[in-house]
Parts: C-alpha cells; sequence; structure tokens
C-alpha cells in the first residue's frame, strides 16, 4: 500500500458570514495544496457559524441553509476540489428537499463526487432534525472515508458502525473545547478575554487549550475511537470565541493506533499535516480485535431499556444518571 498526506484545519468562523468563511477555506486550501495535501477536513458547521444558530428562529435559518449538493458553498468547495485534486470536508446547515433543516458535513472529491453526512446526534437548535445513517464511502485514493460528527464521535457505537463499513479513515469535525458541561470533570467555560489578550499573553490561552478544557478532555477519549476501531481519524474543530464560548482548536490527525501525528494548541487557525502510513491498516490492534467479535452476544446493544434521551434533551439535561437495571 502506499501513504496519503492528510491535513486537518482549525478556524475561527464568523456568524452567519459565508463569504468570509468560504475566503478561509479558499486560504487554507491553497495552503494544504503547496504541502501537496491530498485529504483535507474543516471544522463542523464552518460556512455558516455554529453556536448562534441555538438563538435563530426558522425563518432565519432556513435563510442561512442551502441544499446539497446543489448549494452555492458545496459548489464552491467542490470547484476547489477539481482545481487542486483534493478531497475536501466542510460543514454548514443543509435545507432538505423536504423542508428540513440538518446539521450537515460534505466532502467533495476530485472526480466530481459530493458525499454529506446528517448529525445523528444534533441538538443545536429545536429547527435542525437528526440524521438516521452512517456516512462510508469510496476515495479516488482507493481508501473508504466515513464521516461522523461533534457528539456523533462521543456514543461508541457510531465509531464501530463506521469501522464495520469499511471506513479507513474517519474525518471528525467538531465545535467543542470550552464548552458547558454538566459533568464536573468534562471541559468547562474558558474566560473569552483569555483569548481577546492572545496576543499579549498566549501563554494563558494556550493552558486552557492543552488543558481539561481541551486537549485533556480529548486524550481521554478521542484516541480510543481510532485505535479500538482501526481508523485514521482526522480531527478537526473551531478555536476561539463563538457567540459566548471559546472553542479550544486541537486540530489534529491519529493514526488507526490512537497515536498522534500531528497536533497543535495554539490559540490562531492553523492548519496540521501528517502522512498516513497505510501499510498499519492491516495488522493494527483495532482491527484484529474486530474479527473477535461475537454479534450473537450484542442483542443488548440495540434494544432500548427505557432511559434514552433524544439528542437535545441527553445533551442539555441536568437530571442524574441512574443506574439501569438489564433482567
Amino acid at each position: 500500500m502506499a501513504s496519503i498526506r492528510c491535513g486537518t484545519v482549525q478556524f475561527q468562523h464568523r456568524a452567519n458570514d459565508k463569504a468570509y468563511n468560504l475566503s478561509v477555506i479558499e486560504s487554507f486550501v491553497r495552503q494544504a495544496a503547496e504541502q501537496h495535501v491530498q485529504i483535507l477536513a474543516f471544522p463542523e458547521m464552518c460556512i455558516t457559524g455554529y453556536w448562534h444558530v441555538r438563538n435563530l428562529g426558522r425563518a432565519a435559518l432556513e435563510k442561512l441553509a442551502e441544499p446539497v449538493p446543489a448549494g452555492a458553498s458545496v459548489q464552491a468547495v467542490a470547484a476547489l476540489a477539481r482545481t487542486h485534486a483534493m478531497t475536501i470536508g466542510a460543514g454548514l446547515i443543509e435545507r432538505a428537499d423536504d423542508g428540513r433543516l440538518f446539521n450537515a458535513y460534505f466532502v467533495c472529491q476530485p472526480d466530481g463526487s459530493i458525499h454529506c453526512h446528517r448529525k445523528i446526534h444534533a441538538f443545536e437548535s429545536e429547527h435542525i432534525a437528526a440524521g438516521n445513517s452512517y456516512t462510508v464511502f469510496d476515495n479516488p485514493l482507493g481508501v473508504r472515508l466515513g464521516m461522523l460528527i461533534c457528539y456523533d464521535n462521543n456514543i461508541v457505537e457510531n465509531a464501530r458502525a463506521t469501522a464495520l463499513l469499511g471506513a479507513d479513515i474517519v474525518l471528525a469535525p467538531h465545535q467543542t473545547g470550552g464548552c458547558l458541561s454538566r459533568s464536573p470533570h468534562a471541559m468547562g467555560l474558558i474566560d473569552p478575554e483569555l483569548w481577546r489578550t492572545r496576543a499579549q499573553n498566549p501563554e494563558a490561552i494556550e493552558a486552557e487549550f492543552r488543558g481539561p478544557k481541551g486537549r485533556e478532555w480529548l486524550m481521554r477519549w478521542l484516541p480510543s475511537r481510532a485505535h479500538d476501531n482501526g481508523f485514521f481519524l482526522l480531527f478537526s474543530n473551531g478555536v476561539g470565541e463563538d457567540d459566548g464560548e471559546v472553542r479550544t482548536g486541537n486540530a489534529m490527525i491519529l493514526d488507526c493506533y490512537g497515536r498522534i501525528l500531528a497536533e497543535t494548541w495554539k490559540a490562531e487557525d492553523r492548519l496540521v499535516v501528517a502522512d498516513l502510513d497505510l501499510d498499519l491498516l492491516p495488522l493494527c490492534t483495532g482491527r484484529r480485535w474486530i474479527r473477535a467479535r461475537r454479534p450473537e452476544l450484542y442483542g443488548l446493544l440495540t434494544q432500548r431499556l427505557g432511559h434514552e434521551l433524544d439528542p437535545r434533551a441527553a445533551r442539555f439535561s441536568s437530571a442524574p444518571v441512574g443506574k439501569i437495571a438489564t433482567t
């Protein structure tokens, strides 16, 4: 097999400003092309903006949304993919043919194909629907790509299902870190003033990005998604102030053993690049473990236990989670 050069981007988007956000995407695509990147991942909803949408009504969201693949933003990224012979993923709000709105992530490939994933665990707005399927597809470079958006990655079954569908590389776009969490040991808010004064005191904001509100939190679970399922993972994230919260960036690329190949904790827009050694895939731990599965024992995973919540309720509920008996 061969290696594939991949890149992942962190950048601070502007809410409701598609023109600006697309200009940043184009700039990073050109920068990636200079480094011969073949697959490039941008953050969740980086074209439309993210956290402000929780305060928008239906009409404002519909105005911001666009169809996939026919929308102008998607076509602009598709043109970049063709021009630079690069596979490019980016996120926005999708307006479906039936009028529903989705937190969606699309990937444009150099051959003109466009694939779209709808966030399975969408919680950003009561007007945004949740997707109901996994997205894995062939790439012209001879690998299979998968997509899981932010909270999708937190649910271990989603990563395993994506692996079972044959994903070699998973694009994992996020808007995370620095979030208000009801879990006492999971993330936490960052003072926006630290972001605003980053030029004068970069050490203070970078300490937050590297600490339990950012990288330390990611290290508790993100490497295991790659390791346990035997795929490479491209983690892309927003960075900086986002409607009252501060995203921690931490763009990184992990191999199929969960090892970090490239990362950043800088408080700025940035691209990280790494070469993926595809020869690692056939005998990596996760793929060998998957062959030892005993599916006949896993019926419990498909049964409702009575404590399930829809994605919005699960994300925002403050009620303690009790132990569920499964007799």
